[in-house]
C-alpha cells in the first residue's frame, strides 16, 4: 500500500488488487463528445483536455438531446479496488483480459478508482471477463 500524500492509502500489490477486484456499472449509457457544447460541459462526467480540443464523457441521452453525434454507446464500469496512483500492472491486466475477449475499452483513471468505457452491448461480457482476474 502507498500513501498518496494526503493520508489516503492505495493498494500497490497487483495480486491483492486482482483478488479484491469488483466492478460496478453506472446507470445509463455514455458517449464521447468533442466540440463547442457548453451545455454538455456542465453535465460531463469526465472532461479530457487535448491539444485538439476538449472531450466530454456524457450520458448518451444528454448528447442526443443537445444534438451531438453519438458514435460510441458505452457502459461505464468502475473497478472498485482503490489502487495507488503508483500501482503497476492493474491497467495491463484489465486491458489484456478485455482484449482477449475482443472487447474494446477506453480507460479513465481517477484518484480512487479506474473507470472503463466499454461497448454498451458488451458490458455483461466485460464484467464476466474481469471476474476471471480474481483467484478462485
Amino acid at each position: 500500500m502507498a500513501d498518496q500524500g494526503d493520508g489516503v492509502v492505495g493498494e500497490t500489490d497487483l495480486r491483492l488488487m486482482l483478488d479484491s477486484l469488483t466492478v460496478e456499472r453506472r446507470p445509463g449509457t455514455y458517449t464521447f463528445v468533442t466540440g463547442d457544447w457548453p451545455q454538455l460541459r456542465r453535465c460531463a462526467a469526465a472532461t479530457i483536455r487535448e491539444d485538439e480540443g476538449e472531450t466530454y464523457v456524457v450520458l448518451g441521452d444528454e448528447a442526443r438531446a443537445a444534438g451531438a453525434a453519438v458514435e460510441f454507446d458505452s457502459a461505464w464500469l468502475t473497478v472498485t479496488v482503490h489502487s495507488s496512483l503508483e500501482a503497476v500492472g492493474l491497467t495491463a491486466a484489465v486491458s489484456h483480459v478485455l482484449s482477449d475477449a475482443g472487447i474494446a475499452c477506453n480507460m479513465l483513471a481517477g484518484y480512487f478508482h479506474d473507470h472503463l468505457l466499454v461497448p454498451a452491448d458488451r458490458a455483461d461480457d466485460a464484467v464476466a471477463a474481469l471476474s476471471t482476474l480474481r483467484t478462485p
